[in-house]
């Protein structure tokens, strides 16, 4: 009988889409490690019976440090990250370089880390990143989060041809809207406020309206019911390379066979750059 699969699930702090993917692999049975930086907001998987890991996918002690308590591995889910919303103008240097370490350069160091378990899997080991519609869809004002996004998911389609030949899976979350944490995590860490000398301060309610994306937060595909779409696309026999999943998901997929351009203007509406522009050119 072969060994219980197993799978590690970085970022999976209450309420986020993390936690949700750890809930949904524990009840198909999986063996789940459910990491977070702070420890106290694993409690939704504590309670649900599943082991706890404190990691901080940042600190490459941390890494080294989590790896040994793991026997085996199947199943690798770099899902930890945050998002930055801000007009390219006004970009923070150090804050980009700061969120491009915890989008992209952790999800390959944690690859890096796994790999030796992973090729050792009965099952054909998987690596699984959260990649998003920000990887394909051009949302004003996140641009650097965007930027992150799209390079994990290069990063993601050349690992799925360099680690395919070891017989090791790569699979992208192009994850639409979800009822997650992440935009009051991201308001609560650092509120988006634009700087007195931004270009935008002649519209700054629109733009810091915009930024606040109160429009947005609370909508969406329900967190647990995205998480069980997604493990079970993962757990299929031949799961999809790309899974596609959340609200709207499926008009970012179709947005990147349309002609160049072709929802701008849907997109400009949403975000408030419609408003923006008419009040400059007025």
């Amino acid at each position: 009988m072969p060994p219980q699969r197993t799978v590690l699930i970085t970022g999976c702090s209450d309420g986020g889409l993390g936690a949700s993917l750890a809930l949904a692999f524990h009840a198909a049975g999986l063996k789940v490690y459910a990491t977070a930086r702070n420890p106290s907001k694993l409690s939704q998987c504590t309670s649900a019976g599943i082991e706890t890991l404190t990691l901080d996918v940042l600190s490459s002690e941390s890494i080294k440090s989590v790896i040994p308590k793991l026997p085996r591995l199947d199943i690798l889910v770099n899902n930890a990250g945050a998002t930055y919303v801000m007009p390219g103008s006004d970009v923070k240097i150090p804050d980009a370089k700061a969120l491009f370490d915890l989008n992209l350069w952790s999800y390959l160091e944690m690859t890096q880390a796994c790999l030796p378990l992973l090729l050792q899997s009965s099952y054909g080991g998987m690596i699984v990143n959260q990649t998003s519609v920000a990887s394909v869809a051009v949302v004003p004002f996140s641009s650097v989060y965007a930027a992150s996004k799209a390079a994990v998911a290069m990063l993601s389609d050349t690992l799925r041809l360099e680690l395919g030949v070891l017989g090791i899976r790569v699979v992208e979350l192009k994850t639409g809207m979800v009822r997650s944490n992440i935009i009051n995590n991201q308001k609560d860490a650092k509120p988006p406020v634009l700087p007195e000398k931004s270009i935008y301060a002649p519209v700054k309610e629109i733009v810091e309206r915009a930024l606040s994306q109160d429009d947005i937060n609370g909508t969406g595909m329900p967190t647990l019911d995205w998480g069980r779409a997604v493990v079970g696309d993962l757990l299929r026999k031949n799961p999809p390379p790309v899974i596609w999943r959340g609200e709207n998901a499926w008009l970012a997929r179709i947005g990147t066979v349309l002609p160049f351009g072709m929802l701008d203007g849907v997109v400009k509406k949403l975000t408030g750059l419609t408003a923006v522009e008419k009040y400059l050119k007025a």
